[in-house]
Order: C-alpha cells, then sequence, then structure tokens
C-alpha cells in the first residue's frame, strides 16, 4: 500500500513518540540497573533485534569499511551512555533538547548562508533560557552529559553515513549496534549487577529497545520513501516537544514557561538550520530517547 505525505507525516511523529516513551521506562529503572546497566541492555536487545532482521553478510567488506563499523559502534555505545547519564539529573524534555543542538551545529556548520548563523544565536538564547531563570536549578554535570551527548551525535550523523556508504540496507547498523553492545557491556554488568538477573527487568530492557530503536527505524524508513530528507529532517526537530511532553505525562517532570520558551526557541533554530542548508539533510533519530 503506497503511502501518503500526511500518513508519512503520522508515522515519524508516531516513531518520535516511541522513543520518548521508551526513554520514560528506561528512566523508571534506573533505580535498577543504572543508566549504564540501561544503556547495555538497549544495545544489547537492539542488536539482537536488527541482526534477525538484516542478516548482514560478514564477508566482501574491507578493512575501511570495518573500521567505520568499528567506529559507529563506538560512537553509539558513548552517545548513549552520556545521554542516560544526563537523564539521570535532568528532566527528559531538556536532555533532548541539549541533545539536539549537535545536530543543528553540524546543519549550521555544513550550510553555507550566513542565516545560519541566526539559527545558531537562536538557539543559544533557547539554551539560556532552558535554565528557567536561574542555571543553578540544572545539575551541572548532567548539562556536560547532555551536551557530550550533543557532540556524539553529532559524531553519530558523520559516521552513519560512511557506514550507510559502503554497507546496503541495515547491514552496517547492525553491525555497529553489536560493537556497540559489546562496547557497554562491562559496563552495564557492573552498573546493574544482580537485577540483571531479574525477568522482569529484561522484560523492560527489551521493550526500550523496541520503543527507541526498532519500531522508530522501522517507521522512518517507511516515511523517507515518501518525504523528502529535509522535510523528515524538521520533523525530527520536533524531538524536544515530543521529550516534554513525555517527560510532563509519563514522569510527572514538569517545566517552567522559560525552560518551555527555551524548548521552542531550540525547535524553531533547528528548522531554520535545516533549511539554511539549501539542499537535503539527513537526521538520523537514535540517540533521542
Amino acid at each position: 500500500m503506497k503511502t501518503t505525505a500526511p500518513a508519512a507525516v503520522a508515522l515519524v511523529v508516531i516513531g518520535l513518540a516511541c522513543q520518548e516513551v521508551g526513554a520514560s521506562l528506561a528512566y523508571l529503572l534506573f533505580d535498577d540497573v543504572g543508566p549504564l546497566g540501561m544503556v547495555m541492555l538497549r544495545l544489547v536487545f537492539s542488536a539482537i533485534v536488527l541482526l534477525l532482521i538484516a542478516r548482514p553478510r560478514l564477508r566482501g567488506h574491507g578493512a575501511s569499511a570495518w573500521r567505520g563499523v568499528l567506529w559507529l559502534g563506538g560512537v553509539l555505545a558513548l552517545m548513549n551512555g552520556l545521554f542516560y547519564l544526563a537523564l539521570e539529573r535532568l528532566p527528559l524534555g531538556i536532555t533532548v533538547t541539549i541533545e539536539v543542538l549537535g545536530p543543528l551545529v553540524l546543519s549550521v556548520v555544513a550550510s553555507r548562508r550566513r542565516s545560519a548563523w541566526l539559527w545558531a544565536a537562536l538557539a543559544l538564547a533557547g539554551v539560556i533560557a532552558l535554565g528557567g531563570g536561574g542555571w543553578d536549578r540544572l545539575d551541572p554535570i548532567g548539562v556536560l552529559f547532555a551536551l557530550g551527548a550533543a557532540a556524539t551525535w553529532a559524531f553519530y550523523i558523520l559516521a552513519s553515513a560512511r557506514v550507510g556508504a559502503t554497507f546496503p540496507k541495515l547491514d552496517g547498523l547492525a553491525l555497529a549496534m553489536v560493537v556497540g553492545a559489546i562496547v557497554s557491556l562491562p559496563f552495564g554488568v557492573v552498573d546493574a549487577g544482580g537485577a540483571l538477573l531479574r525477568p522482569e527487568i529484561l522484560g523492560i530492557g527489551a521493550a526500550v529497545a523496541i520503543l527507541s530503536s526498532t519500531i522508530p527505524y522501522a517507521l522512518e524508513l517507511i516515511a523517507l520513501r515518501r518525504l523528502p530528507a529535509s522535510a523528515f529532517a524538521i520533523l525530527m526537530s520536533l524531538a524536544p516537544a515530543t521529550a516534554a511532553l513525555a517527560g510532563f505525562v509519563l514522569l510527572g517532570q514538569h517545566l517552567a514557561w522559560l525552560e518551555l520558551a527555551g524548548i521552542a526557541l531550540v525547535i524553531t533554530a533547528s528548522i531554520g538550520a535545516v533549511r539554511a542548508t539549501g539542499r537535503a539533510a539527513r537526521v538520523v533519530s537514535e540517540p533521542v530517547g
């Protein structure tokens, strides 16, 4: 069945909602497995699902292609680790808003238009507003973790493009997810300890992986067949809003009006920066949530 443009937009929005529900579930497990234990569970189950779906070929790839997989896998582990460490200390909406700055800065740097720097300034104003009138409300270590997640998301986009050019379909991502799972394994085991032996913990970990990775990937792949990549990137800029809504509804995280204004400014800046590139831009959603 052919997907219409409005239906494709709906699929992207549903994918965003699934990601933030997954992030909310992950947050609820922090007391049991810790943020790094949650990272391990997400990456391990995501790797299993992707391997079953993609069934990647291991032969026929050169050393450069495998270096790309290793690089992407390492970035995946670091990006998710920093995101969950930030989420442990900051509200979901603020964490995702700061993380979105990574792709936003990448869009500004890639653009050759002077107007792109206007969007950068608008994003800066949004980040300042996130303090809600006082940055002392935000955990400074959490902010640093979120900024680290933003930087690694930018690296993820570059690494993902490299792997996507050398591996067909989801093969490269599936292999990189395995690398990320292996990298996260010792940290996750130490953080989670005996909780990993509880079936309900493993079940929720699997649900987080499916909600945060499998469902969004599937919906976005369908949507991208109908939507231009630039329109898709603009839709992905709405992630901070969906994260703030999920944090409010599912986690009871209330935001001050200045913080909500900051999220709106970052969303506006992200949309403007994507449009300012003057070319199709693809923003990958995996780190959000």
